[in-house]
């Protein structure tokens, strides 16, 4: 596997970026992230060597990550206050020499926003070798990142060696086989295949060493109390129910956890000894988060020390097992870090909280004085498919494109100034259940990495997604790596019956509708009938680059018609819109974060489409997603009502939902013939997930891609 160097050992990979200018506001700098403040120069450096920098300790630069920088045609001049400000200039004068070796000349005076800047790997799901994992670290570092958090255990594999507790490596670290295709794909299929690995402890001081070397702390993560069926396919004995289990071969939440028994205390305490032997680093992660309860519950142990403790229930039973770790660690110099649902039962006293969730738990958590890193799903999760493009590769759901990772605001407006000073910073997470290659792990986390250290570095005022763009165009390619290019990709929408296509760059485009021949793309498209078009970036001779745009239409009485709704879909995906449910574009099959699908969660849904003139209707066709392991379930029932005048509606058809297994449902409803111009859906929600099941107890989504209306 190659191997990435910084410069400030040996060489950098960047070390010939040499962005093009003329693609930049006169005098911008092409830096990623940008800088706090930058002032042109005149004239040119040809910098030959590092002993042409004059490196000077500067005690007045508060921040100690930051630094100034002079570029003079006869001088380079570094000022900084610590060795991590000199690492960090480093990193700006190789992203900004030119392809000759040059610089150009200008003042520079950066220093980061925040001081937590992270990324997350998991690496129990699928395993990675070590020197993927530096690679890893010279990729943040180089990016002016500067916390790594290292996901070691779950139930489906533990990877770090414990020397005292041999058979998690021997049993723990290996599972029988894994889970093909997605969770929602029923019935389950797999591959057969034993797979598995660990890290021994020598690798990893190797590893949190080359991360120190880089200004990058590590925060190690083992998962406790739930998360923790590996472990106890090893050690049964510190369940609540004492029987054998298996290294989890599916992904989800497992039932299998943790019992807070003395014996179990004492083995979290023996593993947390090794761990902190390894990691220097001031957070330990102990995980906190998706903990069923049911087994806690049934166990007369529990009830019992519930009862001894005055534990109200089994959420307080969990932040009673948190505060004990809480206690253990701060008694050995370390800070606890957990997901949001350490919150719940209450907040251990020294912990901070990792808000995943949405803000939501974050913004508790700096009210009542906590420390907090902002991670949350919508802007956050580098495991989401970033692209509507149909051929990307196997994710777990959602849709995360680049634009929205760069919009990203860590600092919620609701919080007080003295609150929002305990938003340390925020990180961006790579959960590897359907990224089982390093290439894939490339692919999904860059260029959102890139997005989210700009977010986190550079001033608010100096954030413009047209100039990240821009620059990113041109940084991309120099980049060694499987980077996801979706920046050219041809983006398309609908106004009225008519397509619109664009692109980020403003680049030539072609297309071909139905049968007719390829032609330059130079207004809107009609659609008036089913059709298919496809569309492409063009070379000069009109041949295809990147991907092709491939889109079939499917036209009926409401194809291009406003809907408008009662109640809204989560913020989370309503990205099509309500044109989503009218443009003739059916929701892939096998994701429902694509744009087409629209979600709702803890409401009943409520739809009125205006077909803009009295048309005679008898049937309605719907599409449903359902991917129960996802916590998305068929509605109950739906209704239909139509109005002649907007207000006074009647109802038409009603009708419960089937039962199936099926991930997507086609669900029609035919009636008597009725003419109307106003027309009205109202789809009643499944309700509370029920036991046993994953999410048991939230409220079930509902996601619908397109309202047909048909004679």
């Amino acid at each position: 596997m190659r191997k990435i160097i910084l410069i400030a050992y040996l060489v950098s990979f960047l070390q010939n970026i040499g962005v093009a200018q003329s693609i930049l506001p006169a005098n911008q700098p092409a830096l990623i992230p940008f800088p706090a403040k930058w002032a042109p120069a005149p004239g040119i450096n040809q910098l030959h060597s590092e002993k042409d920098i004059n490196w000077i300790q500067d005690s007045s630069i508060v921040n100690p990550e930051g630094y100034r920088l002079q570029i003079r045609p006869e001088k380079v001049v570094v000022y900084y206050r610590e060795p991590a400000g000199a690492f960090y200039a480093k990193q700006t004068l190789q992203q900004l020499k030119n392809t000759d070796g040059s610089l150009p000349c200008l003042d520079i005076e950066d220093a980061p926003r925040f001081p937590y800047r992270g990324m997350h790997l998991d690496v129990a799901r699928h395993f990675f070798p070590v020197e993927f994992i530096k690679e890893y670290i010279d990729l943040l570092a180089m990016h002016k990142m500067n916390y790594f958090h290292w996901h070691l255990t779950e139930d489906q594999g533990w990877r770090i060696e414990i020397k005292k507790y041999p058979r998690l490596q021997e049993v723990s670290a290996w599972r029988k086989e894994t889970l093909v295709g997605h969770y929602s794909d029923q019935p389950h299929q797999f591959d057969g295949q034993l797979y598995g690995g660990y890290y021994t402890q020598e690798e990893i001081r190797e590893v949190v060493q080359y991360a120190r070397e880089r200004f990058v702390t590590i925060i190690p993560e083992i998962e406790m109390p739930g998360h923790a069926q590996a472990l106890l396919a090893a050690y049964p004995e510190l369940s609540c129910h004492g029987q054998p289990v298996e290294v989890a071969t599916e992904w989800g939440v497992f039932e299998n956890v943790l019992c807070p028994t003395e014996e179990t205390f004492t083995f979290m305490e023996n593993v947390l000894l090794e761990v902190m032997d390894l990691f220097p680093g001031p957070y330990i992660h102990i995980g906190g988060d998706e903990c069923p309860k049911i087994q806690w519950k049934e166990s007369a142990f529990c009830q019992e020390l519930m009862k001894k403790e005055g534990l109200k229930d089994e959420n307080e039973l969990q932040s009673y097992f948190i505060r004990r770790i809480d206690r253990f660690l701060t008694e050995h110099g370390r800070k606890l870090v957990g997901w949001d649902e350490i919150l719940e039962g209450g907040l251990s006293p020294n912990a901070t909280v990792l808000s995943w969730r949405g803000m939501q738990g974050g913004i508790d958590a700096a009210q009542g004085g906590h420390d907090v890193i902002m991670a949350p799903t919508s802007h956050c999760y580098f495991d989401y498919y970033q692209s509507k493009h149909p051929n990307e590769p196997l994710a777990i759901g959602g849709y995360l494109p680049l634009e929205k990772v760069y919009a990203f605001e860590p600092v919620p407006e609701t919080l007080s100034q003295e609150e929002a000073m305990h938003i340390l910073g925020a990180q961006g997470n790579v959960w590897t259940e359907y990224i089982p290659t390093t290439e894939q792990v490339e692919y999904m986390a860059f260029p959102r990495a890139l997005a989210l250290a700009e977010v986190l570095w550079s001033p608010l005022s100096k954030r413009d997604f047209l100039s990240f763009q821009n620059r990113l165009a041109q940084y991309l390619p120099k980049l060694d790596i499987h980077y996801a290019d979706h920046l050219f990709d041809i983006r398309y929408e609908l106004d009225g019956a008519a397509l619109l296509l664009s692109n980020r760059m403003g680049l030539p485009m072609w297309v071909q509708a139905g049968g007719q021949s390829p032609a330059l793309y130079t207004q809107p498209i009609p659609i008036l009938t089913d059709t298919r078009i496809q569309a492409w970036r063009a070379a000069a001779d009109g041949e295809p680059i990147g991907r092709l745009l491939d889109l079939d239409f499917h036209t009926h009485a409401a194809f291009g018609k406003r809907v408008t709704w009662t109640t809204p879909p989560h913020p989370n995906y309503q990205l099509g819109g309500t044109q989503a449910l009218t443009n003739g574009i059916l929701g892939n099959k096998n994701r429902y974060g694509d744009g087409e699908w629209l979600g709702w969660w803890g409401s009943d849904v409520e739809l009125e489409v205006d077909l803009q003139e009295p048309q005679s209707i008898q049937n309605l066709q719907l599409r449903f997603f359902q991917s129960q392991g996802q916590w998305i379930y068929l509605p109950r029932e739906v209704e239909l009502f139509y109005s002649d005048d907007g207000i006074q509606f009647q109802s038409v058809a009603r009708e419960a939902m089937p039962s199936t297994a099926e991930s997507v449902l086609s669900f029609g409803l035919t009636f008597p013939e009725t003419k109307a111009r106003y027309w009205k859906m109202v789809i009643t929600r499944f309700g509370k997930i029920p036991d046993g099941a994953q999410g048991a107890g939230n409220e079930a989504w509902i996601f619908l891609d397109e309202w047909i209306l048909a004679p």
